[in-house]
């Protein structure tokens, strides 16, 4: 993977994490830092699961991949945070 690839997947690993995070109801107990690892892996296998699909590559933007996406987020994050949650 060349730098302007791996910069790329954590500026979209940072929107995706955003987003995820937004669409979870509550205050969520985990780092900035975890979120994005979460947005990088749920772009990752949003953008997989879009191509098994044959979604992943449209005229325009890929509306359905990055619904994919941010729901793989939103459900990575709510995983997370009731695992971090019940420690505390």
């Amino acid at each position: 993977m060349e730098i302007s690839g791996l910069i790329s997947a954590i500026i979209i690993g940072i929107v995706i994490g955003v987003l995820g995070r937004l669409v979870v109801p509550g205050r969520q107990h985990i780092g900035v830092i975890v979120t994005i690892l979460v947005g990088i892996v749920a772009a990752l296998l949003g953008t997989a699961i879009a191509a098994g699909l044959g979604v992943a590559d449209t005229d325009g933007p890929d509306w359905i991949e990055w619904l994919i996406q941010i729901a793989l987020a939103a459900v990575g994050i709510a995983a997370l945070d009731r695992t971090v949650g019940r420690r505390h």
